[in-house]
């Protein structure tokens, strides 16, 4: 369909604004998130808390995020809310402190592998937390929650988040040992060390929370969605143009930018904006691990950039055992993907001698065509949109609303890089 050109303004990050709602449960007056996306999660998230009693006001325009939790009347968060994101694990920690009592329904999100509950259990349990699993949801229970230490079998961004959220209001010290340090994880610390918490960060990713009597509300302006900003870097060099991309600090991208230079990419980067263009590009082999490796939600554009490589590239996802499902729509479109159940490009990692198929083989370039697309998952919607728009035809793609749960005004963003699109049918809850 041609180059992509333009400029794009990435506001904060979806898996950030989220959390931050969810800290603000813990203050004793009412906080405030700035720069914050027009997503799905945030209005998800939003009635959630609403649910429970606080009072939201989300200005979508202005991307200001107010939270008044003073008037929780209940822990129960509705049945109805199961299933839709991976919000309501995290509220368990933070309404045990204000009701004692808590049921939450079970977590959603992208289909993209197993999330157990098995670490934020654990977690709950250390600190002092009575928590059974039952076939709608989680419930828990505690007369009053203490430090621990805590070793996470795998640096889990989530059960990291739910251990600092409970943490910071109870008795005593806790220590998190193999934590998840992702920029996003270090985010919602520092909001709530803005809160009074008593936070550290210690060599060999390990967190040090002393807990406090009494957290306040605070104001937070959230820092660059850095996987919007890559996608859209990407999407500049899969149809061979050029995209600039503001409000997503370089040291946020360390590790994609030195891949796209393995690759044969060049660089502009200022204190205000990031560009990247290419000749051509050289195919690579990566390997997605937690922060600060490549970032796994990173790998779907990777893989449509991988499909306009001179040559075989190679990408081992070493996070979640199941995020190719969009690989068939790919193949469809004409991309010659291969999928194996073993570790290529890398070392064993923790789906070795599993049936798990977590690494793609990719021959480029391929010629795109056109396709009739269902969208599977959020990150997986923007790669199907990257390669709608290196292809050569229309495509026409479905559930466009995975799109728009995760990233700023897509649409919008893309019809002004020069990329036709338009909806069909009903517009998608914001």
């Amino acid at each position: 369909m041609g180059p992509l050109h333009g400029d794009v303004t990435v506001r904060g990050s979806k898996n950030a604004v989220t959390k931050h709602m969810v800290a603000a449960v813990l203050g004793n007056s009412p906080s405030t998130v700035r720069n914050c996306p027009h997503i799905g999660d945030i209005e998800i998230t939003a009635a959630m808390l609403r649910a429970l009693g606080c009072q939201v006001d989300v200005d979508a325009d202005g991307g200001i995020v107010h939270v008044e939790p003073n008037h929780i009347e209940t822990g129960r968060v509705p049945v109805s809310y199961g299933g839709l994101n991976r919000i309501p694990v995290l509220l368990v920690g933070p309404l045990l402190h204000r009701m004692g009592e808590v049921f939450v329904p079970l977590v959603g999100g992208d289909r993209i592998g197993p999330r157990p509950l098995d670490f934020h259990m654990a977690s709950l349990e250390a600190m002092g937390a009575e928590v059974q699993v039952t076939p709608e949801g989680l419930e828990a229970k505690a007369l009053g929650l203490h430090g621990a230490r805590i070793r996470l079998p795998f640096p889990s961004v989530g059960a990291t988040e739910t251990v600092l959220l409970t943490a910071v209001l109870a008795e005593g010290r806790t220590v998190v040992e193999n934590s998840a340090i992702e920029p996003e994880v270090i985010e919602l610390a520092l909001f709530l060390q803005r809160m009074g918490a008593r936070i550290e960060l210690r060599p060999d990713r390990r967190f040090v929370i002393e807990g406090v009597e009494r957290l306040e509300g605070a104001e937070h302006h959230l820092d660059g969605d850095r996987i919007e900003a890559f996608s859209y870097l990407v999407a500049g060099l899969v149809t061979r143009g050029r995209v600039r991309v503001h409000g997503c600090a370089q040291g946020r991208l360390v590790t994609a930018i030195s891949t796209l230079h393995r690759m044969g990419a060049r660089f502009e980067i200022t204190d205000d904006w990031l560009a990247v263009s290419a000749d051509s590009l050289r195919p690579a082999v990566v390997q997605t691990d937690t922060h600060p490796g490549f970032m796994t939600d990173w790998q779907s554009p990777l893989v449509v950039l991988f499909t306009q490589c001179q040559g075989m590239s190679v990408l081992h996802e070493t996070v979640y055992e199941d995020r190719f499902p969009y690989v068939r729509a790919l193949q469809t479109m004409g991309a010659e993907v291969e999928l194996f159940d073993s570790c290529l490009g890398g070392s064993n990692c923790r789906f070795h001698e599993t049936t798990a198929m977590h690494s793609a083989v990719v021959r480029g370039p391929s010629l795109l065509q056109g396709a009739e697309i269902t969208v599977p998952d959020i990150r997986g919607g923007f790669g199907y949109v990257i390669a709608a728009a290196a292809a050569k035809g229309p495509s026409l793609l479905h559930d466009v609303h995975h799109l728009e749960r995760g990233y700023h005004r897509p649409l919008e963003a893309f019809a002004q890089l020069g990329l036709h699109i338009s909806r069909e049918g009903p517009t998608a809850p914001s």
